[in-house]
């Protein structure tokens, strides 16, 4: 009787093993996850950035108000009658 609790107990045993610490047990599922849920994260924000840059370029298809704000600020243009002031930081 003894003997067939024995076996019993390693074949249970070695059925247990790959489903803790195999290819693909727990401890990989675990880490599988992990890595789904930062995919997920960082999905999100580059979802996020998408729509902004998604609504500027309807905005610049639109609206002339995004291209004379890109126009000032990335060209230094002005409109006419307009005095442009800059102010230097004190070091």
């Amino acid at each position: 009787m003894r003997l067939l609790f024995l076996l019993l107990l390693v074949l249970t045993l070695s059925i247990q093993y790959p489903l803790w610490w195999g290819k693909s047990g727990w401890t990989r599922v675990k880490e599988l996850r992990a890595q789904v849920a930062a995919q997920q994260e960082t999905n999100e924000a580059l979802r996020a950035r998408n729509n902004a840059m998604a609504a500027e370029v309807a905005d610049l298809k639109t609206g002339t108000q995004a291209i004379e704000e890109r126009a000032r600020a990335e060209q230094g243009m002005l409109k006419e009658g307009e005095i442009f002031v800059h102010i230097l930081p004190a070091e």
